[in-house]
């Protein structure tokens, strides 16, 4: 059988279309794409078939999506695409057709990476039969948790955690909750913590140092050019991100005690490598009152490898094959 998988973002669609579950990650043919070039995940999914050149059709497709996914079907969170399992089947001619959340995706993907793919952030000795969390800025901000059964198998859970309600830690990051409930009313962590809050963040800082801003949408490669071009409000804005970060990475320590570790995931997380790796970060997780030797504790890696979301829903297809051929063997 051979399958396409995805991973669908707010910035960017990674898709590849490889043979039978076994073969390992030698894709047929593999493509990113912009996502918004797209009207709908079934036109970029009609080109992405177009561009390999490949005869007929593939016997499955499983998509990993940012977006809460009910029944097969989800809207994008930062995207403006409706994706619908059912819909993809009929208008695709493939027999079969599976959405998950991204983050669900990433979560998996963990366990197909080698040591080249992250870096330590903060030392420990993982339990491998521990909870294990991951979580990321790109676009949005997700958010998984992996436990084990009785029988010792893993298994990934998504949820909604980078939208729940941001908690400033002091009189700065007050005034920034001020600024974006006036714009937003609700105010979740990735209003502050993803690739998307940028530009706000760089608003914000210019308005706190009484600079012009340099740009009027500034994202993370523009905050990191301008901060080299000696542009304090880059700067400022960069370090507050940090620092924003690197509490949101301290609070889903306390959440799920990930004694297994703690992955940091997203393409924002990979471009900023070399400031989360620094000591700031780990100083913002750190400061959680008495609870601050529970996240010292805790082993926390940056996952630097950028093939983590499809390397995941391949790892979720290969899962559901040999589920399936446990429940015809059972039968039999």
């Amino acid at each position: 059988m051979e399958w396409i998988a995805g991973d669908i973002g707010g910035t960017k669609s990674w898709l590849v279309w490889i043979g039978p579950p076994g073969d390992g990650l030698h894709p047929r043919f593999e493509r990113v794409y912009p996502s918004a070039d797209f009207v709908s995940a079934e036109a970029l999914l009609r080109q992405f078939l177009a561009d390999s050149g490949i005869q007929g059709r593939p016997d499955g497709l499983i998509l990993a999506v940012a977006g809460p996914s009910q029944a097969e079907h989800v809207k994008l969170t930062n995207l403006d695409w409706w994706i619908d399992a059912a819909e993809l089947q009929l208008a695709l001619g493939i027999p079969q057709v599976h959405i998950v959340n991204d983050f669900e995706a990433a979560a998996a993907g963990l366990a197909t990476l080698v040591p080249a793919d992250y870096v330590e952030i903060n030392p420990g000795q993982p339990d491998p039969l521990g909870v294990r969390a991951i979580t990321g800025a790109g676009t949005g901000l997700g958010l998984a948790f992996l436990v084990h059964d009785p029988a010792g198998r893993e298994t990934s859970y998504p949820t909604e955690g980078g939208h729940v309600d941001f908690a400033p830690a002091n009189a700065m990051q007050d005034r920034l909750l001020k600024r974006l409930r006036k714009q937003y009313g609700h105010v979740s962590w990735e209003r502050v913590v993803s690739g998307s809050a940028m530009s706000e963040l760089y608003a914000f800082c210019c308005v706190e140092l009484g600079t012009t801003p340099c740009s009027a949408s500034c994202d993370g490669a523009c905050l990191v050019a301008a901060a080299a071009a000696d542009d304090i409000a880059a700067e400022a804005a960069l370090d507050l991100f940090v620092d924003l970060y690197g509490a949101w990475v301290g609070n889903v320590a306390l959440l799920y005690r990930p004694r297994g570790g703690l992955y940091i995931a997203g393409g924002v997380s990979a471009h900023l490598q070399k400031r989360i790796a620094a000591p700031r970060f780990m100083a913002a997780a750190l400061d959680k009152g008495r609870m601050r030797r529970v996240v010292e504790s805790t082993p926390i890696f940056l996952i630097t490898s950028p093939r983590l979301g499809v390397q995941g829903a391949l790892a979720l297809r290969e899962a559901a094959a040999h589920s399936r051929r446990d429940r015809r063997t059972h039968e039999r």
